[in-house]
C-alpha cells in the first residue's frame, strides 16, 4: 500500500483551496462532466448536501497537480476565480497531496485513504453481452406476451442473451410488487422460459408507495413501530404549524409518477418490509436482481421528517441504495457516496439529440472521479422513451452513434429495439458496433475485475493516462483502460478530432500513427467508430 503525508483538515464549517497555476480538477457529482474539469476559468455551485443530480455524487475533488479534497459528508462547493470554497454541516473536509504532480496520484491517493475498493464485480454478465431493457418498446404497458417477444427478437436479431431488465409498469402497483394479472398469465413461467433463452432477469423497483394500496395500509398500521408508520412524515401538521418530531402522518411526495407516500429507512419496519418484498421475488419466481429506480436525494428533501429526525436526504438515499449491495445483479442509478462499490451505476434518461449524444462520454468520464467505474451510457439512443413515440422525430444516425459510444463502454444497454427502429446500412452498422463490443469482451471483463481491485476507472480521462501533454480538455474522447482510445463520432457531418498522446498508435483500419498529433477526420463512415491502440 502506497503512504501519503498527512492531510490538512478543517471540521463541520469550510475549507477553502487556491488553486495553482495551471491546476485542474475532476470530481464531485459526474452530471457536471461537460463542464470538467474545473480551472481557473470556472464559476459554478454544485451543493450534494441536497441534491445528487439524478446521476452519482461523490465529496471528492482531484486535481492533476496531485491534490485531492476529501469529505465522508455531503458538501456545497463553489468553485470561482481560481478557488475552490467547500462547505459541510458535519463532516471533516480534508486536503492531502500525492508525491507525484499528477490525476492519477491525486485518485490513488484518494482510494488508499478513503475510499478503498469492494474488491468485487457486479455479475459479469452485464459487461460480456448487451443488456436488454424493456422500457422503450412496452413503457407503462408492460405484459407478459410482449416481455418474451422482446427478448426473442433480440436473440433472433444476432444478440448474445445477457441481462433482461423488466421494467417500470410490471408490478400491480407502486409498493405492490406482485405481478399485474391482468397482464401476466404465468409470470413464474415467464421468467423460467426467459432463463431457458439465456437471459437473467432483473425487476424495476422503486421506494415510493400508492397511498391506496393494500401496502400503504399495512404500512400505517398499528403493527408498525409504537403506532407509527413506515413513511416520512410531512414536516407542517394539520393547523400549519411546523413539527418538532416525527408524526403518524405520511406525507405525498412529488415524484415523475405523481404523488406517492415515500419509504423512511430509519424505520427498521419499513427496512424490513422492503427486504421481504425483494427477497419474495427473488425466492418465488426466481429474479436475479433489480432495476433500483428513484430514491434520490432531492426525494427526500423539502418538507419532509423521518422516524429519525437527525436522518438527512442524502442518508435516506444511501440507506435506500445499500439494497442494492444485496447482490451481483443489481443497477443503481441514484447515489451518493457508493465509490468501490460492486453496483452497476447509470447515467439518467438522455434525451434522443446530438446535444444529448455529447453529453454520454464527458457524464461516464467522471463518474469514475466519484467512484463509480462501472457505469452503464443510459440506453442506445436516449432512455427518453416520448422520443420514440409514433410521430416523435427519430435521427437513425443518433442512434447508431450512440450504439458505438455503447460498444466500447463498460456497459452497453439497448432498450428501444434496433429491429423496429433501423433498416438499411444504419441497422448494418448497429450490428458491427455489437460484434466490435463482443470482439473485446475479453478486454472489458479484465479491465472490470482490475477496476474491482484496485478502484481505477475502467473508462479514464486522458488527462489521467497521460498527464501534462495538454489533453485535459478532449472530452469527446477516452481511454479504456491504458491502451485503448476511443474516440467517437458525436457530430452530424461525421467529422471527428482526434487527440494523439505522445507514443506508437494503431488505428482501426490499421493504419499506423505517431504522436503527439491532431488527427481530423472527415466524413467519418457510419459504420466506423475511430479507435487507436496504443503499441509498445
Amino acid at each position: 500500500m502506497d503512504s501519503y503525508p498527512d492531510t490538512t483538515s478543517q471540521t463541520g464549517a469550510r475549507l477553502e483551496v487556491a488553486m495553482l497555476p495551471g491546476e485542474s480538477w475532476w470530481g464531485l457529482a459526474n452530471a457536471f462532466g461537460r463542464d470538467m474539469p474545473f480551472s481557473e476559468k470556472t464559476d459554478i455551485e454544485i451543493d450534494i448536501r441536497r441534491n445528487n443530480y439524478a446521476n452519482q455524487a461523490l465529496s471528492l475533488l482531484c486535481s492533476n497537480m496531485g491534490r485531492a479534497i476529501w469529505c465522508g459528508e455531503p458538501v456545497a462547493a463553489k468553485i470561482s476565480g481560481g478557488k475552490i470554497a467547500l462547505s459541510s454541516d458535519s463532516g471533516r473536509i480534508e486536503l492531502a497531496e500525492a508525491p507525484e504532480r499528477t490525476l492519477r496520484s491525486a485518485f490513488r491517493l484518494a482510494i488508499a485513504k478513503w475510499i478503498p475498493p469492494a474488491g468485487r464485480t457486479p455479475d459479469p454478465l452485464l459487461f460480456s453481452a448487451p443488456q436488454c431493457n424493456t422500457w422503450i418498446e412496452l413503457t407503462y404497458g408492460q405484459n407478459e406476451q410482449g416481455i418474451l417477444d422482446y427478448a426473442r427478437s433480440m436473440i433472433e436479431g444476432g444478440l448474445p442473451p445477457g441481462i433482461l431488465m423488466i421494467d417500470d409498469g410490471w408490478q400491480f402497483g407502486y409498493g405492490t410488487w406482485e405481478f399485474d394479472p391482468r397482464h401476466f398469465r404465468d409470470p413464474k413461467g415467464m421468467i423460467r422460459e426467459l432463463h431457458q433463452m439465456g437471459f437473467k432477469v432483473m425487476l424495476w423497483v422503486c421506494p415510493f408507495v400508492s397511498m391506496d394500496s393494500p401496502a400503504y395500509r399495512e404500512l400505517t398500521g398499528a403493527g408498525c413501530g409504537d403506532g407509527g408508520c413506515g413513511f416520512l412524515c410531512s414536516a407542517f401538521g394539520p393547523d400549519g404549524a411546523r413539527r418538532a418530531k416525527w408524526s403518524n402522518d405520511p406525507a405525498a411526495v412529488s415524484w415523475w409518477n405523481g404523488k406517492s407516500a415515500l419509504l423512511d429507512f430509519t424505520q427498521p419496519e419499513a427496512v424490513e418490509w422492503f427486504s421481504a418484498q425483494l427477497s419474495r421475488l427473488r425466492r418465488e419466481y426466481s429474479v436475479d436482481g433489480f432495476k433500483f429506480d428513484a430514491g434520490s436525494v432531492s426525494n427526500y428533501c423539502g418538507n419532509l421528517i423521518a422516524h429519525d429526525i437527525s436522518a438527512t436526504a442524502v442518508a435516506q438515499n444511501g440507506l435506500y441504495g445499500a439494497f442494492a449491495l444485496d447482490g451481483a445483479c443489481n443497477e443503481l442509478r441514484n447515489a451518493f457516496g457508493f465509490a468501490g462499490k460492486p453496483v452497476v451505476m447509470r447515467l439518467f434518461d438522455k434525451s434522443h439529440s446530438w446535444e444529448a449524444l455529447g453529453q454520454l462520454v464527458p457524464d461516464m468520464t467522471a463518474a469514475g472521479f466519484v467512484g463509480c467505474p462501472f457505469i452503464c451510457p443510459d440506453m442506445i439512443g436516449g432512455g427518453n422513451w416520448t422520443s420514440f413515440r409514433p410521430g416523435a422525430p427519430f435521427d437513425p444516425d443518433i442512434f447508431v452513434r450512440s450504439a458505438q459510444i455503447h460498444a466500447l463502454s463498460p456497459m452497453m444497454q439497448i432498450s428501444a429495439s434496433p429491429w423496429r427502429m433501423l433498416s438499411g446500412r444504419h441497422l448494418e452498422a448497429f450490428k458491427e458496433a455489437v460484434a466490435l463490443r463482443q470482439h473485446l469482451v475479453p478486454l472489458i471483463l479484465e479491465l472490470a475485475e482490475e477496476s474491482a481491485k484496485s478502484g481505477e476507472p475502467m473508462m479514464r480521462a486522458m488527462e489521467y493516462v497521460f498527464p501534462h501533454q495538454g489533453l485535459d480538455r478532449p472530452l469527446q474522447q477516452f481511454m479504456l483502460g491504458d491502451t485503448l482510445l476511443v474516440a467517437p463520432v458525436i457530430s452530424q457531418d461525421g467529422s471527428k478530432t482526434v487527440e494523439l498522446p505522445a507514443g506508437r498508435w494503431r488505428d482501426d483500419l490499421g493504419a499506423i500513427h505517431l504522436g503527439p498529433a491532431t488527427l481530423r477526420l472527415e466524413s467519418v463512415p457510419l459504420n466506423r467508430l475511430p479507435h487507436y491502440e496504443r503499441l509498445g
